[in-house]
Parts: C-alpha cells; structure tokens; sequence
C-alpha cells in the first residue's frame, strides 16, 4: 500500500543563550525552481529586499519565535528563532505560527549557519511576514457563537438563529430561506440557520450544533461530488472520513479511501470540487507527478487558478 498522500495548504541542537545579533549584507537568492509545463506556479509574495525603500512598513521590526535561542539581523529586521541541531545533511529552514525555526547538523559551525540565513533572508521575511498577516486574518474571522451571529457557508453569508419552537428536535438545525417580511424563499431572501436552542444556551453548545449540522451537510456534499467526478477520472473511491485538521483539506489512499475538511463547506463550490477532484486524481496518480496534474486538467481545465484561489482563503476560527 502507499503511504498516506497528503494534500496541504502552503503554510507552514544543543540550546544556548541568544548569539549576539550580527549584521550583515543580504545576499538575496533569487534561484527559484520552475516547475513541470502542467504544474501550477506557486503563489509567491513580491518582496523587496530587506532594507530597501519599497520594503520599509512592509515587515514589523522583529520576529520572536516562543522557544527562540538564537538571533540574527536579517537586513533592518532582527529575527530570533528556534535553533537545534539534528541529524542531517544540511541545513533545514522552516516558518510556521511561532515564527522559525533552523535545524542543522551537529558538526555545521555557526558560522555557516548566520551565512546561510543571511543567503535565504529574503525568502525567511517573507514566509514570515505572510505568516504573520495569515494568521492575523485568521484571529480576524473567530465566529461569534450567539443568536444572531453570522458565518459562510458554501461562500454565502448565513445568520445563527436560536429557534427551540422548531420541530426539528433540540441542538438540531435546519437552513431555511426568510426575506425581510419573514416569509419564504424570494430573489432577496437571506439564509438562517435555525437551530433548536433555548436562547440561554452556551456558546460552546451553539457551536456544538453548529458543527453537528455543518458535518452532516459535508459528508452528503463530498459523498455527492466523489460519485459525480469518479467516473470522469475512472477510478473508484472506497471510503469517505472527514477531517478537522488546520492546514489540510484532502488526502487520498491508494486503497481508495478519501479523507475530505467539513470546513471546507465555508468555502465556494468550486473551490470544494477542486479540493474532491484533486483527491480523486490521486487514486490515479498518487503522487504529484506532471501525469497527475494532467489528469486533474482533464476535469478542471483551471484547476491551476483555483488552486491559487484555495492557498488566497482563510477559513474561519472556530476556537
């Protein structure tokens, strides 16, 4: 069997005291690799370098990582990150939440490890600085639980209404179409969620329900568009798993198994049928060889634009 496929967003050793910070001219890599005709580019920030006019406000003063026990300046921009040495061959450089983090071999001197920042400063500012914007953005989109709040659903605002007189039964919720004179569906109606709850209930309890309805909603959808695209891509899928995860929204197993984000309901249509048709491709392909992307082109044409559009969103906080 193959190992478990994963399909991501494009987020992302002895201690000692903090090194005194050095500075030292940035060398700016510009060396990208370009990848196979079918491939879509990654999604890559312009970005000055450090120190430059055009650069100043663009990146904050510093960047702290919680665990930090080296610094460097890299340009104007003093960067404390998480230093370890590990057992490989050469220096890794990673950028996540906390901030970065460097791993590099045990006999690698120091030295080497500042040139090596120094080398890659452009690259580290920016993957922080979008990192950093990233996860404002997502602070930003924490769902108020209370009646009235309002949150997407397959990209279209819809409000939380506590309902307990339905007869739906309790902490269940239905979606229904009400315009402004409180009657049915109308070319202006908006959607409200209600949801059988006194309005004395929890936050905690509103997103419970919430969550409930929006999973179930999800395992019909994705059930339901796995069945549409299998058969233009002539495979089989076996198995539909939901996932909560963060920063993953599909993988696929060559047994057949697909594993789909519920959160991915926030989201358009076309954004949930890239992410299934993606997966499915897989079941083709389980690897993301020039043969894979040309089998999802063979379904989605502009996959390559939605895939930008999928790595651009931001899915609400749940807490």
């Amino acid at each position: 069997m193959h190992p478990l496929l994963r399909f991501t967003l494009d987020l992302f050793g002895s201690n000692m005291p903090l090194a005194p910070v050095q500075k030292a001219p940035v060398a700016i890599d510009k060396r990208e690799k370009t990848p196979p005709p079918t491939r879509p580019p990654r999604l890559r920030a312009p970005v000055s370098a450090p120190g430059s006019e055009s650069s100043k406000g663009l990146f904050p003063a510093n960047f702290h990582h919680p665990q930090a026990n080296r610094q460097a300046h890299l340009g104007e921009v003093l960067v404390a990150y998480a230093f370890k040495r590990a057992q490989r061959r050469s220096i890794g450089f990673s950028v996540g939440p906390l901030g970065l983090a460097v791993r590099a071999p045990k006999w690698t001197p120091l030295h080497a490890v500042d040139a090596a920042l120094q080398d890659k400063a452009a690259w580290i500012l920016r993957k922080l600085h979008e990192t950093s914007t990233r996860h404002a953005q997502q602070e930003a989109q924490v769902i108020d639980w209370r009646d009235g709040a309002s949150m997407l659903y397959l990209g279209q605002p819809i409000t939380l209404h506590l309902d307990p007189e339905q007869g739906f039964g309790a902490a269940a919720a239905q979606l229904i179409a009400v315009d402004a004179h409180g009657q049915g569906a109308t070319p202006s109606a908006s959607m409200r969620l209600h949801i059988g709850l006194t309005h004395s209930a929890s936050a905690e309890q509103i997103r419970d329900a919430v969550q409930a309805w929006l999973m179930r909603q999800a395992r019909a959808l994705f059930q339901q568009r796995l069945e549409h695209f299998a058969p233009q891509l002539n495979v089989q899928w076996k198995k539909l798993s939901l996932s909560s995860a963060r920063t993953r929204w599909g993988s696929a197993r060559a047994d057949g198994s697909i594993r789909l984000n519920w959160r991915l309901l926030h989201f358009e249509m076309r954004l949930i049928d890239y992410v299934v048709v993606h997966e499915l491709s897989h079941l083709r392909e389980m690897n993301h060889s020039p043969r894979f992307w040309g089998a999802l082109a063979q379904v989605l044409p502009d996959y390559a634009a939605l895939r930008r559009e999928l790595k651009s969103k931001i899915a609400p906080h749940w807490g």
